[in-house]
């Protein structure tokens, strides 16, 4: 039956039973009677439902159901609780159709996620954090050199990466929590890139950490220090700064952030966490970010947003493989069948070129 999936995919609309029912011409009783699946709407209506929630018709039918466990929000505390239906409403669609996916191949051709071997089994003080983030970077091949593309190294360490770009907003940073025992790390679409790369290292940093902190020590605090140190290794930082500083330059900042991709209030926090600068300089350079109105919009471009391209990459794989047919490709993508023949003809590219 469809009501549970009318009723999501309505909260993701951010339609009430009233307003549903006066777009496709039934009463919100009606509405109601679907969601609770006491009755089921004609064709008619079921494709009138499917263009008023910008759904396909086979999203109501779809045979994979996925529930989120163990949801922790990265979010301010100003954020709607209708926003954050909408948004878990918009995530279990894609997880779902991510695990559908999972679902069709023989064997999945990403590794499964495991935590870096070797990592402290105790986290006593902040500092041990930036040796710990070291530790992942040296397991997972990632040298000392900027991350270029911190969505790909998640994916391909099968953690799972959903982006949502229901809160217009910007009032929700991220989430991370566990799909079909898988870990799923959720970023917004409305940050920029720097906002974006600080929020998929802390929900890694809350993924690695969670049971190794000391009572003593808060989790935020250490999640935060976490995606600062992955970003910006301390010998990295060391190495552009120096080791000990009286100031700061603001263009050295800015050109960190350009280089490493963590933002400019991040970079100067990053400096004082490891003793480069005091910290009445790092109050000081902080007060210059309140009075020039940095800490909404720092200056200069915004850094380039991160995008995943893995599940494009397997539905095509699949397909070539022989493993799905064009229209469940389709389906998967949120695609209308001609749209995916103009897609995989890259006829859609073709015409974005010649404009």
């Amino acid at each position: 039956m469809i009501g549970e999936r009318l009723k999501r995919a309505r909260a993701a609309a951010g339609l009430s039973m009233q307003a549903l029912g006066d777009q496709v011409g039934v009463s919100s009783n009606m509405i109601k009677k679907y969601e609770h699946d006491q009755s089921m709407p004609s064709s008619g209506v079921l494709i009138r439902l499917s263009k008023a929630l910008s759904v396909r018709a086979e999203y109501f039918f779809r045979p994979t159901k996925v529930e989120l466990s163990g949801i922790e929000y990265r979010k301010r505390s100003s954020t709607p609780k209708a926003t954050l239906k909408r948004i878990e409403a918009d995530v279990l669609d894609q997880a779902e159709r991510w695990q559908e996916l999972i679902n069709l191949w023989p064997e999945y051709p990403v590794q499964a996620f495991t935590v870096p071997g070797g990592l402290a089994p105790q986290v006593d003080a902040l500092e041990q954090i930036d040796a710990l983030a070291d530790q992942v970077r040296a397991e997972w091949d990632l040298g000392l050199s900027p991350i270029p593309d911190l969505i790909d190294v998640l994916e391909s360490r099968g953690i799972l990466v959903i982006i949502t770009d229901v809160d217009a907003q910007a009032k929700f940073d991220g989430l991370q929590a566990t799909v079909a025992g898988q870990p799923v790390v959720v970023v917004s679409a409305n940050w920029p890139g720097d906002r974006q790369r600080f929020t998929l290292a802390h929900e890694l940093g809350y993924l690695l950490l969670h049971d190794r902190l000391a009572g003593t020590l808060d989790e935020e605090k250490a999640c935060n220090r976490f995606a600062s140190s992955l970003l910006v290794p301390a010998s990295a930082i060391r190495q552009q700064l120096g080791e000990k500083r009286h100031m700061l330059e603001m263009r050295e900042l800015y050109l960190l952030k350009t280089e490493y991709g963590l933002s400019m209030q991040g970079c100067l926090y990053r400096a004082a966490d490891l003793g480069i600068i005091p910290q009445n300089v790092r109050e000081r350079l902080f007060m210059v970010f309140v009075k020039q109105g940095w800490r909404k919009q720092e200056p200069g471009q915004p850094y380039r947003q991160e995008s995943t391209r893995l599940f494009q990459q397997l539905v095509y794989r699949a397909l070539g493989e022989g493993i799905l047919s064009e229209s469940k490709a389709a389906e998967l993508l949120g695609m209308t069948v001609f749209q995916f023949h103009q897609a995989r003809k890259l006829e859609l590219l073709d015409a974005v070129a010649h404009q």
